[in-house]
């Protein structure tokens, strides 16, 4: 009873819900988010600092960051943390070399106090292209099933293409807490 009472309440409290986009630079973190809020592709460059857009899905507001992934701008995420309640790790799937790099960034990010709380939803995107790691491959790389502090789910998708991204929302929506 008191699930369906919290959910009731999400669904009509105009309450906002803080989402950081992470990963690597070229992962893919804006061009997701454009997909997600404006339903098409947006040419971008990369990010210095960080880009900021509402997004309301049934009947839920989330507020989506996406953070800078260069070497130089990531210690800067920190200062994003507070309130967060879902972390978006966006990963290249076609960048094998860089997944150790993603997974200390990723164990780091999850030990930070300020996020203790925040669920984990992998995006393992660039699914669209020949030879990208799977899902399953990048989770066993990534040793999520050892995660045990957040709750998180991994979505293949595509930012191109838009395909998995309303999947991974979706998932979002339905962990929604207050």
């Amino acid at each position: 009873m008191g699930i369906l009472f919290a959910k009731l309440w999400n669904m009509f409290s105009g309450e906002e819900h803080k989402v950081l986009i992470l990963g690597l630079d070229n992962a893919g973190k804006t061009t997701i988010l454009y997909q997600l809020t404006m339903r098409e592709v947006v040419h971008t460059t990369p990010t210095i600092g960080s880009n900021v857009e509402e997004l309301k899905w049934k009947n839920m507001k989330f507020v989506m960051w996406d953070l800078a992934g260069q070497d130089s701008l990531r210690p800067s995420w920190t200062c994003y943390y507070s309130g967060t309640q879902f972390i978006v790790l966006v990963v290249d799937c076609m960048d094998r070399d860089r997944v150790p790099l993603v997974k200390e960034e990723l164990y780091k990010i999850l030990a930070h106090e300020d996020l203790r709380k925040a669920n984990l939803l992998v995006f393992a995107n660039k699914q669209d292209l020949k030879g990208a790691m799977s899902a399953s491959e990048l989770s066993s790389l990534l040793n999520l099933t050892s995660i045990k502090t957040h709750r998180w789910q991994i979505q293949a998708c595509s930012a191109l293409t838009g395909e998995g991204l309303f999947k991974g929302l979706e998932w979002m929506a339905n962990h929604v807490t207050r």
